[in-house]
């Protein structure tokens, strides 16, 4: 009996990562057996490691009472010709006591302690007489079944007649055949069978054991009348006690086993890595849900009006002001202080909008899963539906959160603002000057001389001038406020996009990319278990 590789702790460890990654994931139902063997190991490693208990099981008539009496040199267990003959389990505990606690979570109140010589030879052996698998008392089959989920070592106890019962190999033999390394088949009787015949049935109950997936077990033939075959029984047994590795090749054989099924719940493939193009699909799908596009629209004509309203002829200006704010009109003027309580006025996304953005979260999650066992990949959607669910509020909470515009004003705004009241100025001084001279005139009263610039008087140079500068410098201000308006509608998407990616990353990504990653924790753990 060997344990392979990786020893009973480790196997543990691993199941139990496994099982905790696989909650939720797998159904309850297919995590069971797994936590009943994971409780089981643990309550066994923590009882008695000293002792090595056997159960002697079969079918009723096959001699199981005889057989532990022949072992043990003693009347341990009562035998009769009234069937069933066993119906609770007495026990025989060879050398000094210690196996009490053990006995009590077995279940075991019948149990004798052998002393002398013999007994401490197969010291720390505790060997226990099942009632009858197949009692037609329930209340017998219960216990038995209950005590072959706890022992460390099977000897299946066979008669001639009944070896090859089919209820035998369907419902005991073949659930163990990844016990082989703890189970023993006793053809007992054999006193009653010509040397040929016995040879023949020992052969037969080979094959079948075969069959059941336990060719590695131990077959023999003995006689509880006669002798035949008890010394080998007792030797095995012997050597299982004083090597005490039983228990453990038991408990490991339970954890490889329940491991085997969850890895092969996982499945055989590797997920394929998220391809950067699903993401961004998904992303561009958000933005459209989430009127990226209108706000990024939004972001252009209001930079370019405040802009104008900075830079404009000022005699003009003004009519700037009375153009509602395309931002403030959506509430996105500023970013407020607790995005998470503040909405937009965007409009909700239109049919079309919605069915790309779903088609977007099916096709992401279809890209992820790939490959997947169909359980996984339900989780995975599962999750991708919760998620979906609050987009709509999680983007337009980050729509809102985001930083459309500079707060501070740009210097040349400053600067052309600054020429624009200089050039008013110089209008306003030409018309005054010229002005004063149409009153002079027409009050005939003497003319001051008017200088003359660049051919022209200077008061008329002042008032044309200052016209056409600022009529021009405020269409190269119009030109370059809608270019800057551009760039910071521009800038604006690049932030829109990272704040919309970030809530496709925390509302989709990341969930279906975690059940991925439970996925390949289970399958690893389980696999290592499972070695």
């Amino acid at each position: 009996m060997t344990t392979r590789g990786l020893d009973l702790a480790a196997r543990v460890a691993a199941l139990d990562e496994a099982v905790e990654a696989a909650v939720g994931r797998l159904p309850a139902v297919d995590l069971e057996p797994a936590r009943r063997a994971l409780i089981h190991a643990r309550e066994r490693l923590a009882l008695s490691p000293d002792h090595t208990v056997v159960a002697l099981a079969g079918s009723t008539g096959s001699g199981k009472s005889s057989l532990l009496n022949a072992i043990a040199g003693e009347q341990i267990a009562e035998t009769g010709v009234r069937r069933p003959t066993t119906g609770f389990p007495a026990a025989a505990v060879w050398g000094a006591d210690g196996a009490a606690e053990l006995l009590d979570w077995l279940g075991v109140d019948e149990r004798r302690h052998l002393a002398g010589p013999a007994a401490e030879a197969a010291t720390g052996l505790v060997l226990i007489d099942l009632p009858d698998h197949d009692s037609v008392v329930v209340e017998h089959r219960v216990r038995a079944e209950r005590l072959l989920e706890r022992v460390d070592l099977f000897v299946w106890v066979a008669d001639p007649q009944k070896y090859a019962d089919a209820a035998l190999h369907e419902r005991y033999l073949q659930p163990l055949a990844t016990h082989a390394d703890v189970v023993v088949l006793a053809l007992n009787q054999v006193d009653r069978l010509t040397p040929a015949e016995r040879d023949r049935c020992v052969a037969d109950l080979r094959r079948l054991a075969a069959e059941d997936g336990l060719a590695g077990g131990t077959v023999l033939a003995v006689s509880a009348t006669t002798g035949e075959g008890l010394d080998e029984l007792r030797e095995l047994l012997r050597q299982a006690a004083s090597r005490r590795v039983a228990a453990t090749a038991r408990l490991v054989a339970d954890i490889r086993a329940e491991a085997a099924q969850i890895a092969a719940a996982c499945g055989e493939g590797v997920p394929p890595r998220i391809r950067r193009a699903a993401r961004d699909e998904l992303v561009t799908a958000f933005e459209t849900a989430a009127g990226v596009g209108v706000v990024v629209d939004a972001v252009r004509r209001s930079a370019a009006r405040r802009a104008r309203a900075a830079t404009g002829w000022p005699p003009t200006r003004w009519l700037a002001r009375f153009r509602p704010d395309p931002l403030r009109r959506l509430h996105l003027d500023g970013v407020p202080e607790r995005p998470e309580l503040t909405r937009s006025s965007l409009p909700g996304p239109g049919a079309a909008g919605r069915a790309q953005a779903g088609n977007a979260v099916r096709e992401y999650t279809a890209t992820a899963t790939a490959g997947v066992p169909q359980v996984w990949s339900l989780a995975a959607r599962a999750r991708a539906r919760a998620a979906a669910a609050t987009l709509p509020d999680a983007l337009d909470q980050a729509v809102t959160g985001t930083r459309l515009d500079a707060e501070r004003v740009p210097l040349w705004w400053r600067a052309v603002g600054a020429i624009q009241w200089v050039l008013l100025a110089a209008l306003a001084a030409g018309l005054l000057w010229l002005a004063g001279l149409v009153l002079l005139t027409y009050f005939r009263l003497p003319e001051p001389t008017t200088p003359v610039w660049f051919g022209l008087p200077a008061p008329t140079v002042l008032a044309l001038g200052g016209a056409a500068a600022g009529i021009l410098l405020a269409l190269g201000a119009r030109l370059t406020g809608t270019w800057g308006a551009r760039r910071k509608a521009a800038r604006a998407r690049s932030r829109l996009r990272a704040a919309v990616g970030q809530v496709a990353d925390e509302r989709l990504v990341r969930p279906v990319s975690e059940e991925m990653r439970a996925l390949e924790r289970c399958r690893a753990a389980s696999r290592l278990a499972a070695l």
